[in-house]
């Protein structure tokens, strides 16, 4: 079914059975936010390790002891410069995940941004990312920033977080997802194909009239945080 949905190149959604098996105890209604909170964190992990496998490179540190006293070479991985951005709210159920499988700590850069209730157009509302230019007037962004977004529904939150990391100078652009819509991920991964790659559990067809995803998995932020969305 994905492959016939003829998604852009940059766009990868994953076969792997597990996790999909934990997507779909996701959707479930009758699943309770205790459980929506660890299956966002697994899901993360599996995703994120699909995609981290694609955008670092293990390359060959500075030499170290065993416990045994025998010398070693250690790895490490590039690009050095690496920072998550999650979506606020409900893309902090996914940054302990991705900081797990991370071999170093990582900035944590928040973005908050919410759709316009009538227009559904993004409305930035919060940003602290640092500022674009150091004194010297060189880049003071991460060479890999990874945007953390568990629904891509309509794709403009995702597209203007891209186009705010793009002006901050970052030369490349992950973007994991739970579950998005095939015209929001379209979107998405259009906004800047050179420079990003997607990366889903898994992709619904279409929206409802209001913007959910259908069948989709609900307002994660709502389901994470025990409240009512407006």
């Amino acid at each position: 079914m994905v492959q016939q949905l003829q998604l852009p190149a940059n766009v990868h959604v994953s076969k792997h059975p597990c996790l999909q098996s934990k997507l779909s105890q996701l959707r479930s209604a009758s699943t309770a936010s205790k459980d929506v909170k660890r299956l966002i964190h697994e899901i993360s992990l599996i995703i994120g390790c699909e995609a981290l496998a694609q955008a670092v490179v293990a390359t060959p540190g500075p030499t170290d002891l065993t416990p045994l006293n025998f010398e070693y070479t250690t790895t490490t991985i590039q690009p050095t410069t690496i920072s998550l951005v999650p979506i606020l709210r409900s893309g902090l159920g996914m940054v302990e995940a991705i900081e797990t499988i991370l071999p170093h700590p990582v900035p944590v850069h928040h973005l908050g941004l919410f759709r316009e209730p009538t227009t559904l157009q993004p409305v930035e509302y919060y940003n602290n990312l640092p500022n674009h230019l150091a004194s010297d007037g060189s880049t003071s962004a991460s060479r890999l920033a990874i945007i953390l977004d568990p629904v891509i529904a309509t794709g403009g939150t995702c597209a203007a977080a891209i186009q705010t990391l793009r002006e901050w100078g970052t030369q490349r652009i992950i973007v994991l997802s739970v579950l998005g819509a095939v015209p929001g991920v379209v979107k998405a991964a259009e906004e800047w194909p050179e420079g990003v790659e997607v990366w889903l559990a898994g992709i619904d067809k279409e929206l409802t009239d209001r913007g959910m995803l259908k069948p989709g998995l609900g307002d994660v932020g709502d389901r994470l945080f025990l409240t009512i969305g407006k």
